[in-house]
């Protein structure tokens, strides 16, 4: 059977798992459940076309709702909850060509010929827990996710008018995406620049991550304004939606449609130690799946640890920083303290607030996270760490050769989008640990047969974890607790 063929049935086959795990979903929770008696009652009174009505205790816009009613007129459904559920998994069964296309575009390789053969990977991402979980309830991440994905896929293909028009409707999803457009335009005119660049004669100051020196963070913030300045042209419909979001600000008084009271941003400078904790806890299988696996992994944090004294200074000033942090700006939501329901209440509960000193014992956890991520994406496995032997950019690897602005975007987006958030909600780290996994070096795979440990890792982690969150979902419940989820 060929490669093409192989790609095309395990494709079929996500799609059906997913259509038979719907049913079952919609058979056991035959009632709108958590979130959904907000969201499924404002789509039904969209389908029956009372366009005034709206229910104030919705934070989001309505872009979930009306997308339901323009699938309702094309395949002439009723909105019923298992119709209006359908919604999102028909979104889900198209992210694996989505991501298929995007991966292609950012490791400029040939992306597969059809939209009917995506990769291994693709499907293998398309199945992460959040986004899986959520994709069979009546919930506006999938959507929100869907839409960001293709605004950056058009940004990526030079198209910035449509990349607007797809972040629009992402923003109809989910304020804060906002913020996700500008890391799409960001990011294509960084590959523009980068494509454009002719020896000596470029105006960009952005070295290869690992060359960079301290100097060169404000060299290449400084060398930005002259360099995107022929690119203007394509900021202009970004600068036209940023215009629109404004008005709408304004207008609503504020980026929470309604129920402002339990939506009060908050400074939460702890969540980045959450994203990265939840980036290791759920994706460690892609952590830890470089060239040279574990153990060049472990060598490598240790030598840029410890390598030198000022390399031991430097963590522990990390750690010191991080623990300060958190003693002063830690948040103990009433949400999070009080419904038993969620993973993050017991992570919480059991692991957070069981001794006073286990805030501060997980600081150097956190650092040491980061740099793990940070060794994974950047430093390939010959690449030494000696500060005595420095690396040129000519002996790193193709996926190495990220530059300094493209490493510092995704950090510089997550902070308006997680800093004011005072709620610790995996949700809220979904877009960001899709853009981070999309960095990742591809896993060399020629055949299901040679299909690479890590991916194959990834695959049966995030199975697992599927299968143990759907499972207490549907066949757990609790008259007067409820169903557990994420």
């Amino acid at each position: 059977m060929s490669d093409i063929a192989q790609e095309t049935i395990r494709y079929a086959a996500f799609a059906a798992f997913n259509i038979l795990v719907a049913k079952e979903v919609n058979t056991v929770v035959n009632e709108p459940y958590m979130d959904e008696p907000f969201h499924i009652p404002q789509a039904q009174a969209y389908c029956r076309g009372e366009w005034d009505s709206w229910d104030p205790k919705i934070t989001t816009p309505p872009g979930l709702y009306l997308l339901s009613v323009i699938l309702k007129k094309i395949f002439l459904f009723k909105c019923t909850i298992g119709t209006l559920r359908l919604t999102n998994i028909l979104l889900l069964s198209f992210f694996p060509p989505l991501i298929s296309s995007l991966q292609a575009k950012l490791r400029r390789i040939d992306a597969p010929q059809s939209w009917l053969e995506p990769t291994l990977e693709s499907i293998v991402i398309s199945a992460f827990p959040i986004t899986w979980f959520f994709a069979f309830l009546y919930y506006t991440e999938t959507g929100s996710v869907f839409f960001v994905l293709a605004c950056l896929l058009a940004a990526l293909h030079q198209k910035h008018w449509l990349a607007a028009l797809l972040g629009l409707i992402s923003c109809t999803f989910r304020q804060t995406n906002i913020v996700w457009v500008f890391y799409a335009l960001g990011l294509s005119l960084l590959k523009t620049l980068h494509l454009r660049r002719v020896g000596h004669s470029k105006h960009l100051h952005d070295p290869v991550v690992v060359d960079a020196k301290i100097e060169d963070f404000a060299k290449s913030v400084m060398s930005l304004p002259r360099a995107i300045l022929p690119l203007l042209p394509f900021i202009i419909p970004y600068a036209l939606l940023a215009l629109v979001f404004t008005v709408f600000v304004v207008w609503n008084g504020g980026i929470v449609l309604g129920d402002k009271s339990n939506h009060i941003p908050q400074m939460h400078i702890p969540q980045l130690f959450y994203f990265v904790g939840f980036c290791t806890a759920l994706g460690f299988p892609v952590l830890i799946g470089g060239p040279g696996g574990l153990i060049h992994l472990v060598k490598a944090i240790v030598s840029l640890i410890a390598g030198t004294w000022r390399r031991l200074l430097l963590y522990v000033t990390f750690c010191v920083l991080t623990g300060t942090i958190i003693h002063f700006f830690t948040i103990h939501h009433p949400f999070l303290l009080s419904d038993n329901r969620h993973y993050t209440f017991y992570v919480w509960n059991r692991l957070y607030r069981r001794h006073s000193l286990v805030p501060y014992i997980l600081s150097p956890v956190y650092v040491t996270c980061y740099y793990a991520w940070f060794i994974r994406l950047y430093y390939p496995p010959s690449m030494t760490l000696n500060d005595e032997q420095p690396v040129h950019s000519k002996q790193i690897v193709h996926r190495s050769e990220k530059s300094l602005l493209e490493a510092l975007l995704l950090p510089i987006c997550l902070l308006p989008t997680l800093l004011p958030t005072p709620l610790l909600e995996p949700r809220y780290f979904l877009i960001p640990w899709l853009l981070l996994r999309l960095q990742i070096d591809p896993p060399q795979i020629r055949s299901f047969e040679s299909l690479h440990w890590s991916l194959l890792g990834e695959g049966v982690w995030n199975a697992v974890i599927n299968w143990g969150t759907m499972y207490v979902f549907l066949y757990k419940y609790r008259p007067g607790v409820g169903r557990f989820m994420w």
